[in-house]
């Protein structure tokens, strides 16, 4: 079992940007936990971050015949990118949404997810054990 973990624009400062919403615990600390969670599942997991549209969508398209699943945080790009709609929907393989925050009791833009339609299932509002929460689900369904 082989998951890609796809990560958008400003996930790279997590523990910088707005502590009291995404937490206290940086990036480097979300990358650890996922190999650790990847070797508790016994699955490898290759992770991916980009503040660039295009690279994700990208990241997206290699996954194609590489990997079983995606688990994608698209962050800002959530509510906005149709080309990651697209790219996910292309490759056809399983994905799960991600967000460390309560999207759903935040603001009214943030309603809309995009890359959410072509996602099977959604995690949201669970912090950073919404990635294990993910992996553990295309790990049960793959």
């Amino acid at each position: 079992m082989k998951i890609l973990v796809i990560n958008g624009p400003n996930i790279n400062m997590l523990g910088i940007r707005e502590p009291g919403i995404y937490g206290n615990q940086n990036y480097q600390v979300l990358l650890t936990l996922i190999q650790e969670w990847g070797n508790e599942l016994d699955c490898e997991v290759e992770c991916f971050q980009s503040n660039h549209e295009g690279a994700i969508v990208d990241e997206i398209q290699q996954a194609y015949g590489q990997f079983d699943g995606i688990v994608i945080n698209p962050a800002a790009y959530t509510h906005t990118s149709i080309a990651i709609l697209d790219a996910l929907k292309s490759v056809g393989l399983p994905a799960v949404e991600v967000h460390i925050s309560d999207v759903t009791k935040r603001e009214q833009f943030r309603q809309i997810s995009f890359a959410g339609m072509a996602c099977e299932h959604h995690i949201i509002g669970q912090g950073l054990d919404g990635y294990k929460l993910a992996m553990q689900y295309l790990c049960e369904k793959i």
